[in-house]
């Protein structure tokens, strides 16, 4: 099989309408309610599936980080000594050289990287031909990533889903179709959706079914329905007050075409490897998790766990 992924004549992509869906300050998509109502903040699925994860090593990871890029740049160190951290202004000079600190010691690289990858990926999908600046080691991975998803049929590209029972919303990689063995060996055929993993996926397994699980169980959301130009501060303002009808609203839902909600694919695609694997994921333990992820949610927000001690009564 001759992959010729850069010999079509060039043209340009267009632009995914989903990368506009307004946000609040906190980033979370803004979501006008299934009933009606004013646009409300909704978690982003991998933010809301967060607290089911052991997050130790990564914290660990990111002081490491956090010390290796200071001995890189001791203008940041000396730019801490004079902040309070305390102080409500200095946390967040300090939290900006904080991440100046791990960019020195290379740590958003990876994260960089993985965006580029995705981006070649849709160009692959979509058929349309890679950029001819991309280096060899990039092509040998879209190239390892076309072989293996050689056996899906891409349906959809990069979706914004709500799911309103959990008050999240976010965007899948894919809704391809497979039709094969499963993954107890059984003939499977329908839609899975499908994420791409550039990193390690030796940790965040169950995040990962989980992430997939909360898209299977979503509605495809059309902000375009709700039109706001949210670089103008004013307009924005007035846009997130406004009490839409419900009928308004059910024009924005619609199903997602059938999907197995049983079990879900992860292409992973570690940069710079030439190696593409797919694995299934089990989708009823991920929304298990999920739903476990909105107990736990549900009972930060508990009061009286503590009270004053009193010695004595008036």
């Amino acid at each position: 099989m001759v992959l010729n992924l850069l010999d079509i004549p060039q043209q340009p992509r267009p632009a995914h309408p989903n990368h506009a869906v307004p946000r609040d300050g906190w980033s979370r998509p803004l979501i006008v309610p299934e009933g009606g109502g004013r646009p409300k903040g909704h978690t982003r699925t991998t933010t809301f599936i967060d607290c089911i994860e052991d997050k130790s090593s990564l914290i660990d990871w990111q002081g490491r980080m956090v010390l290796l890029g200071s001995s890189k740049r001791p203008d940041l160190l000396e730019a801490a000594r004079a902040l309070d951290p305390e102080d409500a202004d200095d946390k967040k000079k300090l939290n900006a050289l904080t991440e100046q600190a791990k960019d020195a010691a290379g740590a958003n690289e990876k994260s960089r990287k993985g965006t580029y990858l995705h981006d070649l990926s849709e160009y692959v999908d979509r058929g349309d031909p890679l950029p001819r600046t991309i280096s060899g080691a990039d092509l040998d991975d879209m190239a390892a990533y076309m072989m293996a998803t050689s056996v899906l049929k891409v349906i959809a590209i990069e979706q914004f889903v709500a799911v309103p029972e959990l008050s999240v919303g976010g965007t899948f990689d894919r809704l391809s179709y497979y039709d094969g063995p499963g993954p107890d060996g059984k003939p499977i055929a329908g839609n899975f959706i499908t994420d791409t993993k550039t990193g390690t996926i030796e940790y965040g397994k169950l995040k990962m079914a989980s992430q997939l699980a909360v898209y299977s169980r979503g509605k495809l959301y059309d902000h375009t329905r709700f039109p706001v130009d949210a670089s103008d501060k004013k307009a924005f303002a007035a846009w997130k007050k406004t009490e839409f009808t419900a009928e308004q609203a059910a024009q924005a839902y619609s199903p997602l075409p059938p999907v197995n909600q049983d079990w879900g694919i992860i292409v992973h695609l570690p940069a710079g490897t030439g190696v593409c694997n797919l694995y299934w994921v089990d989708l009823n333990i991920g929304w298990a998790l999920a739903n476990l992820a909105l107990t736990i949610r549900k009972a930060r927000s508990t009061k009286g766990a503590m009270k004053p001690f009193v010695t004595q009564t008036t």
